[in-house]
């Protein structure tokens, strides 16, 4: 017979791949939850993991357990919010992951109103450079900027968004701005660092600087970073130029727009959960205010409009 507690463990090192961060999660010291792996593989006579610096990865046998202990999971998770009668109730904790400029720009301001309006509910925003793992449990919900394909997934299509090409008032002063894209190649640029981008929808700037395009030599990148917000911290102090959305670059203060009539780029956020959680009564408020307060700021997504719009509390 296979022991809860080793089938948790079990999870929660298979989902983090970390043993200190499964063991965080557990709230088990890093020692005790390496003995409690190895003597539930020793019961099973099976390698469930390969062990190496980059961390814990599943074997064969491992991936095959895991299917398994998924099942499980759901099963007692569904068991336990049925028997308490929590999926009623407007209480509980919600994890929502989000891209870093949009959870910080946009998502948390608007959830102010959320907090307020249901204060038996706890939210932990996960606002990061990079897409949050649903099937790893990192979090209840996650708006994303493509369209996830995981089975097992609710997705809706949440909201449109504009980025336009920005430059400071000091940059344009030194500087001048570009008459034009082909421009683009005499100029100091700011944007992510290639091989570290987590999603090809943030590839903005390929398409604008095809060597047909901008000529020889190719234009020159005064910085780069994962971070958009870093990204728009270097161009409000003048570094280069920079695609930006416009929620960010519209409301923090003195950039201009650059390029007008050539840069504008549509991009869409994608809100997804997986089905149980779905069915969570705090889980389905969380996810109808977001769309009901994000097609009331439709025109400050797409640049239109300079303020966000805040729900009343």
């Amino acid at each position: 017979m296979l022991d809860w507690h080793d089938i948790q463990i079990f999870l929660e090192v298979a989902r983090t791949q970390r043993l200190t961060d499964a063991a965080r999660r557990l709230g088990l010291d890093h020692s005790t939850l390496s003995r409690r792996t190895r003597r539930f593989e020793q019961k099973l006579n099976t390698q469930l993991f390969e062990r190496s610096t980059h961390g814990y990865h599943l074997t064969e046998a491992g991936q095959q357990l895991l299917a398994h202990a998924e099942e499980m999971a759901r099963h007692a998770f569904e068991a336990g919010e049925s028997l308490s009668d929590k999926n009623h109730q407007v209480s509980g904790q919600i994890r929502l992951g989000v891209t870093e400029g949009f959870g910080t720009w946009v998502i948390a301001p608007l959830l102010s109103a959320f907090c307020s309006r249901h204060p038996g509910v706890t939210l932990d925003l996960l606002a990061l450079p990079r897409v949050v793992n649903l099937s790893r449990h990192e979090a209840d919900l996650a708006i994303t900027v493509e369209r996830p394909v995981s089975p097992g997934l609710v997705i809706s299509r949440l909201c449109d968004y504009r980025l336009r090409l920005y430059g400071s008032e000091s940059y344009l002063e030194r500087h001048g701005a570009p008459g034009r894209v082909a421009e683009l190649g005499e100029h100091r640029l700011v944007g992510y660092v290639d091989d570290l981008i987590f999603s090809e929808q943030l590839s903005y700037l390929e398409p604008l600087l095809d060597p047909a395009v901008v000529g020889h030599p190719g234009p020159h990148f005064a910085m780069r970073s994962t971070s958009v917000t870093t990204q728009h911290a270097a161009c409000l102090h003048g570094a280069g130029l920079a695609v930006l959305p416009c929620f960010m670059a519209e409301s923090s203060g003195p950039l201009v727009r650059v390029l007008t009539d050539e840069v504008a780029i549509d991009r869409q956020f994608w809100i997804t959960a997986r089905q149980e959680q779905r069915r969570l009564a705090r889980v389905r408020l969380l996810w109808d205010f977001l769309r009901e307060a994000l097609e009331a700021n439709r025109d400050f997504l797409m640049g239109e409009a300079r303020e966000l719009r805040l729900p009343e509390a």
